[in-house]
């Protein structure tokens, strides 16, 4: 059947249907956008900032001064290597020294095959050691100690 001016009835009802299914489309891909932005900034509004941090208790001459703190990742590795997390111009660290691990809810230490060697509360560190706040590191002449988290600043 043609509409007045010479249109086809099926063509018209069928580009509304398309132009109806790509409203929807579009309306459906606006509702997903929203809701993972949402989730997104909840997720980072609730993201902890740092999981813990070694203090120094003592070190070499020049080197942190006691009291020094050092925010903790993940993975944080210690060693001479500029590239490390935490870089500690020791002459009796190795350069990729040894490696602070936070998995499920422990921290662990491993010593990265140094020469002079990991110590953990005055033991020696062989193979993965778990540790805990208040636990002591000796790592050439640098002694640091694992704290708790500072508390987040409110705003």
């Amino acid at each position: 059947m043609n509409l007045p001016g010479g249109i086809d009835t099926f063509a018209l009802s069928l580009w509304l249907l398309r132009v109806a299914f790509l409203g929807a489309l579009y309306l459906f891909l606006l509702s997903v956008a929203r809701l993972l932005l949402r989730d997104l900034r909840s997720v980072s509004a609730t993201a902890p900032g740092e999981l813990g941090r070694l203090v120094v208790i003592s070190s070499f001459a020049g080197g942190p001064p006691a009291g020094a703190s050092y925010a903790l990742d993940a993975v944080t590795t210690i060693g001479r290597d500029v590239n490390n997390t935490i870089s500690v111009d020791d002459p009796f660290l190795s350069a990729d020294h040894a490696v602070l691990t936070f998995r499920g809810r422990s921290w662990y230490l491993e010593d990265r095959g140094s020469t002079n060697g990991t110590y953990l509360n005055g033991a020696p560190v062989v193979g993965l050691a778990p540790l805990g706040f208040g636990d002591e590191v000796q790592a050439g002449q640098l002694r640091v100690r694992l704290d708790r988290p500072r508390p987040p600043r409110s705003a």
